[in-house]
């Protein structure tokens, strides 16, 4: 029970039934979460609006529908007889899943007002207020007349939709001649028509992975979030981990187990975003979920937990075991982005993880695609993890390998990669 109202948090079932299982986005999160569960005899349904992507060719059946249509996936559901709806990784997509799986009274381990709060920041806000989690000044406004409600607030400010994917329409603002323009760009992108403008807190940003075992909250690590430099937009093109001191360590503890309680979570994936300035830390967002990017690889070399195993053992009803041991070397995940182009391919990355100059890499999109712009974290085009005993050594290894690899227009035979981002 969470609020007064009561929420399906899943059945258990025997895991010897092949079970027919809708997952919802497409990319390399959720290629893993389809093996994972293919390893386990389950039918896979994959629903992603477009035509090609990624995931397609491990899935066992595509549906192309936008993973945001209610009722579009309720009808695939339906139609499927589908035993399961789910997701990895992804942040709107699981309001979905959780809605569809209460009214057809499929198992979940959220219901859908927990999801509501962690995939709309109107109600995210709102909670954090009232429970007194540390956040940003903000104001939530739906029209321009109601600019202000930021009057007084001390620029630079951050301007965001409260319900979307990839900092779409995240927009930093820094005097009061440009306010208007971020709210007309953020309100084109969010579904609910609500924005929220907030005060740009200075400091580390930092994203911390749990996972709440029995109502307890257990840290996995937490990366520092770095964007691409002098951009207003807020394109994130590294996650970088450097061991943490134990008084770092248990103050994150201590948000996530407060954050956890308060949803009335007791066994389930938490994302944390936080900013680490000056003043301690303050939170920007959370969900019920595992970072995505293919943070999943990145959580389990540095806590040694396999959490996309994890995700899947909660998923199906059985009862996750969670056993922390933390990396003390140096792990940066990278993220590739272009300039305009058609997407052919991408050389080097294969030979430098053969050598073990790359941990593993990943790819974002699919041979064809056009490539229009570098804004947003959706826009990606692969990704690479590199792990160093050393701060010195692991930044000299990844120089090295942004200088080496190349992404491959398919029609004019040049790189389009964006050189030196990091």
């Amino acid at each position: 029970e969470h609020n007064g109202k009561h929420e399906l948090i899943g059945t258990r079932f025997s895991l010897d039934i092949g079970m027919k299982i809708i997952f919802l986005a497409r990319g390399s999160d959720q290629i893993a979460l389809i093996e994972e569960l293919k390893n386990r005899g389950h039918e896979t349904i994959l629903v992603d609006y477009l035509n090609n992507p990624p995931a397609r060719q491990y899935a066992d059946k595509h549906y192309v529908e936008s993973t945001l249509d209610v009722m579009a996936v309720k009808q695939i559901s339906l139609r499927e007889c589908a035993d399961m709806v789910c997701t990895a990784c992804t942040d709107q997509a699981l309001l979905t899943a959780a809605k569809i799986s209460e009214e057809l009274n499929l198992p979940f381990y959220i219901g859908y007002e927990t999801a509501l709060i962690v995939t709309n920041k109107l109600h995210m806000k709102a909670v954090m207020v009232e429970n007194g989690i540390p956040t940003a000044r903000h104001a939530i406004i739906s029209t321009l007349g109601e600019l202000h409600k930021a009057d007084g607030f001390a620029y630079p400010l951050v301007v965001k939709p409260v319900d979307c994917n990839s900092s779409k329409g995240v927009t930093r603002v820094e005097t009061a001649n440009e306010l208007e323009n971020a709210v007309i760009n953020a309100l084109h992108y969010s579904r609910t028509k609500n924005v929220v403008i907030e005060e740009f807190k200075q400091g580390r940003e930092l994203s911390a992975d749990y996972y709440i075992a029995d109502g307890q909250a257990h840290l996995l690590c937490a990366t520092e979030s770095r964007k691409i430099r002098n951009r207003k937009s807020f394109t994130i093109v590294q996650s970088c981990y450097s061991p943490l001191p134990s008084q770092k360590i248990e103050e994150l503890t201590v948000i996530g187990q407060k954050i956890a309680s308060l949803l009335g979570i007791t066994d389930a994936p938490l994302l944390v975003q936080m900013i680490d300035g000056a003043d301690g830390l303050s939170v920007i967002e959370f969900s019920a979920r595992m970072g995505g990017g293919s943070k999943y690889n990145l959580i389990e070399i540095l806590s040694g937990v396999n959490i996309m195993k994890t995700y899947v053992d909660l998923l199906l009803g059985e009862k996750p075991h969670v056993d922390v041991h933390l990396f003390h070397g140096e792990a940066r995940m990278n993220y590739v982005y272009c300039s305009p182009g058609v997407l052919g391919h991408v050389d080097g990355l294969d030979i430098l993880e053969r050598t073990g100059k790359v941990q593993k890499w990943f790819m974002y999109k699919t041979p064809g695609v056009e490539i229009t712009k570098s804004d947003t974290s959706g826009d990606r085009v692969a990704g690479y993890l590199v792990c160093a005993h050393t701060r010195q050594e692991v930044e000299s290894l990844q120089m090295e390998i942004d200088a080496s690899i190349k992404v491959i227009d398919q029609h004019t035979g040049e790189d389009i990669m964006l050189h030196g981002l990091i």
